[in-house]
């Protein structure tokens, strides 16, 4: 029997097996950069999630506006030639496979279960507020930086673009810039 979990009402005894340990970061890192490879081998550009919610959301607006979404230069971007179905861009089906993918690997690693992570001094809607505002701050990043943080860098930091070492870098000290304010919800 594994060891009790506290939830928010109380303790709770678990009969599920420990998790498998997460796999080595190196090795990870190695298997990253061969699936980059391989998507600029296969299909001639590289890793990124951003774009494929654009294509959702420019699928989106050509349903309820087609007129405004041909019109709109950001939106034709994604739509490609009329008649196309936006949704039949690689990317779409890039983060369909991540997300399976991620659950097959969750499920093998006995790491599947429906609770919310958090520190002892955060209720479960404080943490699902601040991970849906942050969610969105860097949604709205992604779009200003012109790719997603997968985009930026692994794709632009694989190519050696200026511009992408210098998100990556702002990324980091961005982070350990406001951990400290946050580090008491963890701790």
């Amino acid at each position: 029997m594994s060891e009790p979990f506290a939830t928010d009402h109380g303790v709770i005894v678990s009969d599920r097996a420990e998790p498998r340990p997460y796999m080595s970061p190196y090795l990870a890192g190695v298997g990253l950069g061969l699936v980059l490879l391989a998507a600029y081998v296969v299909m001639g550009r590289g890793l990124g999630a951003s774009g494929a919610f654009t294509s959702f959301v420019a699928a989106g607006v050509e349903t309820v506006a087609p007129a405004h979404a041909r019109s709109n230069a950001f939106y034709t971007e994604y739509l490609g030639d009329p008649g196309t179905n936006p949704l039949k861009n690689w990317l779409v089906f890039e983060i369909i496979g991540v997300a399976i993918g991620g659950l097959i690997s969750g499920m093998l690693a006995g790491r599947v279960r429906k609770e919310v992570e958090k520190g002892p001094r955060i209720s479960v809607n404080k943490r699902l507020f601040f991970a849906f505002v942050g969610g969105g701050i860097m949604g709205i990043g992604s779009k200003l930086a012109r790719g997603c943080t997968s985009g930026q860098a692994l794709t632009g930091g694989a190519m050696l673009s200026v511009g992408s070492w210098a998100f990556m870098i702002a990324v980091f000290a961005s982070a350990y810039a406001v951990a400290y304010f946050f580090r008491r919800q963890w701790l």
